[in-house]
């Protein structure tokens, strides 16, 4: 594991103290700066004074569950916005796309062995520390994508963007006419080991829609997706 990844500070959030004992130790004894939280509110008052880079959150809490919470981190422009997991044994395709919506990054099911548990946060925490790509170039004088600060700017304003949205927006943008399928999307934005549906595609596509506009990105029936600068 790099320096850079185990610089990274972790939050967990999970109204169950044996669980937040179990990942604490499992990350701490990797390096990892750990805090937690045993609900939504005290989670977002963490989040506000930390700025973790990834938060590993339950869906059913007191107080607030873990869609609210995320919604709320979300909506916070005065935080430098970290990479949001949930770690869940509620595997239902409905809860993942409420979390998606909800601006998650990714998920995780309980219970989690703890070497993949660690291969995991790795992984996640690994995007916050790719080389800079083509993709920060991507622009034309309508659409502006910098993968270094993690904004896009469109006509003139800044949005902020969940990061798989910035991500899957950052693909397509690399290659403006190139017709991504869905089975690559999923390779490249979500790696190899989540286990996601195609619905997840279609949520974040039209989140995108929502904030770019429905010019910058095609639908290829029966294929995928297009990047098209208007």
């Amino acid at each position: 594991m790099s320096h850079s990844i185990k610089g990274h500070t972790i939050l967990l959030i999970d109204d169950e103290q044996d669980i937040l004992d179990f990942l604490s130790y499992n990350l701490k004894k990797e390096g990892f700066k750990v805090m937690t939280a045993t609900n939504g509110e005290e989670g977002v008052r963490l989040v506000q004074q930390l700025s973790p880079s990834l938060i590993l959150m339950d869906v059913m809490m007191p107080k607030m569950d873990g869609i609210e919470t995320c919604q709320i981190i979300r909506k916070d422009l005065n935080i430098t916005q970290p990479i949001i997991a949930f770690l869940t044994s509620r595997a239902e395709d409905y809860s993942q796309i409420a979390g998606f919506e909800a601006g998650a990054d990714d998920y995780i099911n309980k219970p989690i062995r703890p070497r993949l548990l660690v291969s995991k946060v790795e992984s996640l925490l690994r995007r916050l520390d790719r080389p800079v790509s083509e993709a920060d170039a991507a622009a034309s004088h309508h659409i502006k994508i910098d993968r270094e600060k993690f904004t896009v700017e469109i006509e003139g304003k800044q949005l902020l963007l969940p990061k798989k949205e910035f991500e899957l927006l950052e693909l397509m943008a690399s290659r403006p006419g190139k017709v991504f399928t869905r089975e690559q999307i999923l390779t490249i934005v979500w790696g190899n080991e989540t286990v996601v549906g195609e619905r997840t595609i279609d949520v974040h596509i039209r989140k995108l829609r929502e904030k770019l506009g429905d010019t910058y990105i095609r639908t290829i029936k029966g294929v995928g997706y297009t990047f098209k600068e208007s």
